[in-house]
């Protein structure tokens, strides 16, 4: 099997028959085997997870509590993948294996075979032919071939995203069910978007760790797309930052946490300091770091110049550290979020200027998958953000800015 998802995905199929007909007759002949191959495929996956799935008696097999978390993720998982097999292939669903999703899942990352297959630590023709199996079992092609590469056809594409999320979802439920054997199992991936990693994550950080010392966390920093598109793969869990309206996209949800505003910042010797109150016109004058065309910040930044002259030196940058050390040593003026630079104004490595920009509140919380079921560690990390969230505000200056 290739890496990637440890389970096979015939024995997860036989497992949730066993569970809806609490019959390993019945399994067997829906999942079109013997009844031998069902016990075994029951027995692999309790050494898998390491724990009983089910309870036997003489009225038939019921899932144990365990048996019923792996079963309502499966269903999830299961859900999700074969509706999309089917689309292509009516057979697919019952066909095509882990190894093969994980192989497509590769090639459609890398837009290379070889690449692919060097991610994943094999040789080359042994994704040629998993590819090859699933588009001979699809009848069509999955992939184009191009001079930059092999360019996945929507069709693949689709299919290796749900595959990806499928996966996720047993992912999880190895999680839960190590849970409740009281381990610490899986990992919690964020995607931190600036603010969340000025304050509110290393709060929730510190909070969770009391409680759970050794679960690995992934705090995964990028531009907001890149994020997006892992956490709709399901390879993060939930992303922390500014909100977007309308929403990205129809399978993301969004939860408020609280607003924040920005700030205009410079370093403790700079001239503007001795204006007071600056008027827009002498802040133009000064070069300015802003954060990149297109986010929410640096659409405020254009809205607070609006009608005015627009400052004619800029650096794009999303870096606060890059920002906080331009700053130090020259005449910049920078455009932050107020929670980003709490800690820095309270050492005086910078100065908030003395300027209300209260319409550029937005609003910051959790983005995450809509049907995305949380483990128990999860929502208890999830629950130390929102009580992070709460203790973090910006500090509203009592003036406001000269026309």
């Amino acid at each position: 099997m290739l890496p990637g998802m440890k389970v096979n995905l015939r024995h997860l199929r036989t497992f949730l028959w066993t569970v809806q007909t609490g019959s390993i007759t019945r399994a067997a002949e829906l999942s079109n085997v013997s009844q031998p191959a069902v016990t075994q495929a029951i027995r692999r996956l309790e050494r898998h997870f390491g724990m009983t799935l089910f309870e036997r008696t003489p009225r038939g097999l019921f899932a144990t509590a365990a048996g019923k978390v792996l079963a309502e993720r499966c269903a999830q998982a299961l859900g999700r993948l074969d509706g999309v097999l089917h689309a292509l292939a009516p057979r697919l669903p019952l066909t095509a294996t882990s190894s093969q999703l994980t192989a497509l899942i590769a090639a459609v990352e890398a837009e290379n075979f070889t690449l692919a297959a060097r991610r994943l630590g094999l040789a080359q023709p042994t994704i040629h032919r998993a590819i090859a199996e699933l588009e001979q079992e699809a009848g069509r092609e999955l992939f184009e071939r191009t001079s930059r590469g092999m360019l996945a056809s929507r069709a693949a594409a689709n299919l290796a995203r749900a595959a990806e999320l499928a996966f996720a979802e047993i992912d999880q439920a190895e999680a839960a069910m190590g849970e409740m054997g009281g381990r610490e199992v899986g990992r919690i991936a964020i995607g931190a978007m600036p603010l969340s990693r000025a304050s509110v994550l290393p709060m929730a950080i510190a909070g969770f760790r009391k409680q759970w010392p050794t679960l690995p966390i992934r705090a995964v920093e990028g531009p907001y797309r890149a994020l997006l598109d892992g956490l709709r793969r399901g390879r993060l869990d939930f992303l922390i930052g500014a909100l977007r309206d309308p929403l990205p996209t129809e399978d993301i949800e969004q939860e408020f946490l609280f607003a924040d505003e920005l700030a205009v910042v410079c370093g403790p010797d700079h001239p503007v300091l001795a204006d007071g109150i600056p008027t827009r016109d002498r802040l133009a004058e000064y070069p300015w770091m802003v954060a990149p065309a297109g986010t929410p910040t640096r659409v405020m930044f254009d809205h607070v110049f609006a009608g005015f002259e627009t400052p004619a030196s800029i650096v794009e940058t999303s870096s606060v550290v890059l920002m906080r050390q331009t700053l130090a040593i020259s005449d910049h003026l920078g455009l932050v979020s107020a929670g980003q630079i709490t800690y820095d104004v309270e050492l005086g490595s910078l100065v908030r200027l003395p300027i209300d920009l209260h319409e550029t509140a937005r609003p910051i919380g959790l983005s995450m998958r809509k049907d995305w079921v949380p483990t128990r560690a999860q929502a208890v990390f999830l629950d130390e953000v929102r009580a992070a969230a709460r203790q973090v505000g910006p500090s509203r200056p009592a003036t406001g800015m000269q026309a």
